[in-house]
């Protein structure tokens, strides 16, 4: 039993510890972007759906057979080490990211993550045959503790700790010891035959329904949903990091572990009434009627709700357990819902969607299977028929609120679009010839940027750029008659460009092609800017790798998703590289405004690290200001510059370097840090 137990929690620990180490890793090859997260989630289910099925066909085998093929792969996956990716991996900026990134994983741990997914199965069906007992639910629960304790130990211990590469070598060790003591199962379990047909496999049990198997997908399908739309929910409007993968993720987990521990965690009567209120008050979340949440009030909102979800869906599917003999089918059912969710959400609503469906869907889904599984048991009164009718109506009913919340925030836009990178939309407010009346790009819930309609003014930077904000005052910090270099990392709109001119030339570096074809289709920055511009595909950190030195005198830093921080583009690596760019008094930009983080302490350690000054713009324009919004910047710069441009030295402040702040590195990043209260 040691020995199984043993094996089991140090798979389960590798291979939910591996998740958050190689998505860091390869999440600023893909812009930082929320959808890295999922395509990775997408790949993990599905190797653990073929990692259950090789374990339902291999404990059919004989024992001798078992014992070969079983070896010889964990010998094979061997090769695979260190998990480190290969930099020919890197984008260029034409690629299809979902299709890349599945196939560096697959390359990098596709063979080592699908046999430690086989582990868990596949040991508890040999523990069976060996002992001769029922299906062993401890040690599933063991395997999912294991599972939690990688979780959780991640971002506590082993992120603030270990760079990247350090993670993957220290991982590459351990896996190796899984293969030592996977080998020893196996060796001992197949040393002789054992009769496939055991005490637990004789005793009479009818073999699961298509029904019931369709209805053991249905709830693991739901579940992947929830916890992917929920994730995606949290990181595209804060931030792109393993906390906020962790936290859905433990949440899923826990529920696992309290559902298949013990029967006596999930009860319907304390449940089902949970699952009401929590699809309400989430679905106003959702539709932002009289809410104002902080970001830890926004993220303990989300994890409440996903655990309540998630007890229903896992409480239920521990409930519907066959007989031991089906043990390796339902694992394998279970695990086929997983990929679907992931499928779902990861490849197939990015391109069928124009705008985040799939947790409103998953959240509908979640009650029609709470239907379902109440309305199986029987409906023998007419008080359980009644009861049931009135659930179906408020179901529909919810099914409509949800419509009317996506309507909602998509209706009477211009243009929706949606791809790995985020949702955008253009709206147009107000008519040419009204005052304040402008066309806006929208990421997510985030202002892009927006051009005034007015034919007069159309050309004139607002919102975020105007004059008075930061990225205005340093545009105009200008000699007159001297043309320009100025670089852009996130082209938004392309307001930037209304302060162009003849003689400047303007490089812009933007991720999403879409970008760049609303830019040009649905505003005129681009078209009607007098400067030369070159456009560059792609992430701005990997082509400003991939540059030669531009010399730029004028760099911004504008690359948001939705609002939430593109972290590999504000650590000390990036402020090297934007040096490297730099002229000696040119001016870095960094657009600092944001609902839920405080950015100055981080940019405030690049700039004295540099040797810079960093100076901040807080700009909070007057009521019934058409062009300006509240924004805040800032401006990294040389000393000798600061010193000779009065105009922005007016109305600013220095940014003070925070004491004990620990700058940050590719490596290393500290979002509590910076969290505002």
């Amino acid at each position: 039993m040691l020995l199984f137990a043993l094996t089991i929690f140090v798979s389960a620990f590798l291979l939910f510890q591996v998740q958050p180490v190689i998505s860091k890793a390869i999440l600023p090859w893909f812009g930082g972007a929320a959808g890295v997260w999922n395509t990775c989630m997408l790949f993990f289910q599905a190797a653990l759906l073929g990692g259950y099925t090789y374990a339902h066909w291999l404990q059919a085998q004989p024992a001798k057979r078992q014992r070969q093929v079983h070896l010889a792969l964990l010998g094979l996956s061997l090769l695979s080490l260190p998990i480190l990716p290969s930099v020919t991996w890197k984008p260029t900026g034409a690629e299809d990211p979902i299709f890349r990134i599945l196939g560096l994983l697959a390359t990098t741990i596709g063979l080592p993550y699908f046999l430690l997914s086989t582990t868990s199965p596949l040991m508890q069906a040999w523990y069976v045959r060996e002992t001769k007992t029922g299906i062993p639910w401890r040690l599933f629960a063991l395997s999912n503790a294991a599972s939690l304790a990688a979780l959780l130990t991640y971002p506590v211990l082993v992120e603030p700790n270990l760079s990247v590469p350090q993670q993957a070598w220290v991982w590459s060790g351990a896996y190796a010891l899984f293969i030592v003591l996977a080998g020893l199962v196996a060796w001992k379990f197949a040393a002789a035959d054992t009769p496939h047909t055991d005490a637990a496999d004789a005793e009479p049990a009818p073999a699961p329904t298509f029904g019931l198997r369709v209805l053991w997908v249905s709830l693991a399908a739901c579940a992947s949903v929830l916890l992917l739309g929920v994730t995606t929910h949290m990181t595209q409007d804060v931030a792109a990091i393993p906390f906020l993968w962790v936290i859905p993720l433990a949440v899923y987990l826990l529920t696992f572990i309290l559902c298949f521990e013990t029967s006596k965690a999930y009860r319907r009567i304390v449940f089902m009434p949970a699952l009401i209120a929590a699809l309400y008050f989430f679905a106003k979340l959702l539709d932002r009627e009289d809410w104002s949440l902080n970001v830890a009030e926004n993220i303990a909102m989300s994890a409440a709700v996903l655990f309540t979800c998630c007890m229903v869906c896992h409480g239920e599917l521990s409930a519907l357990k066959p007989a031991p003999r089906y043990l390796t089918g339902y694992f394998v059912s279970l695990s086929l819902g997983g990929a679907l969710g992931g499928l779902f959400v990861g490849f197939i609503a990015p391109v069928l969607f124009n705008a985040y469906y799939e947790l409103n869907i998953g959240l509908w889904l979640c009650g029609a299977l709470a239907v379902v599984v109440i309305a199986r048991e029987g409906l023998s009164t007419p008080r359980q028929k009644l009861v049931l009718l009135a659930m179906l109506i408020a179901l529909g009913a919810y099914g409509a609120w949800q419509v009317k919340i996506k309507k909602e925030e998509i209706g009477g836009v211009e243009l929706a679009v949606r791809n790995f990178y985020g949702h955008l939309h253009v709206t147009v407010y107000g008519e040419v010839g009204q005052s304040g009346a402008a066309r806006q790009l929208v990421h997510g819930q985030i202002n892009h940027g927006q051009q005034l309609l007015d034919p007069a003014r159309r050309m004139i930077p607002s919102s975020y750029f105007c004059k008075q904000s930061g990225a205005g005052r340093a545009s105009l910090a200008r000699t007159e008659g001297v043309p320009r270099k100025v670089g852009i990392l996130g082209l938004g709109c392309g307001a930037l460009l209304g302060y162009g001119r003849k003689e400047d030339d303007y490089r812009l570096y933007e991720i999403n092609p879409q970008v760049f074809d609303i830019a040009k289709k649905n505003f005129t920055f681009m078209t009607e800017t007098p400067a030369k511009i070159t456009e560059v595909l792609g992430d701005g950190r990997l082509s400003l790798e991939r540059d030669a030195p531009q010399n730029f005198d004028l760099l911004f830093m504008d690359a948001f998703s939705g609002d939430s921080i593109p972290v590999h583009l504000v650590t000390r690596e990036a402020f090297d590289l934007y040096e490297r760019h730099l002229k000696r008094d040119a001016i870095l930009v960094v657009n600092i405004t944001n609902n839920y983080l405080d950015l100055r302490p981080v940019v405030a350690s690049a700039a004295k690290r540099l040797g810079k000054i960093a100076i901040e713009v807080d700009d909070q324009p007057f009521e019934g200001d058409e062009e300006c919004f509240i924004s805040h910047y800032a401006l990294v710069m040389s000393p000798e510059r600061y010193a000779a441009t009065p105009e922005l030295r007016a109305d600013s402040k220095l940014i003070e370097p925070t004491p004990g702040f620990r700058e940050w590195t590719d490596a290393f990043s500290n979002l509590f840090a910076i969290v505002r209260r």
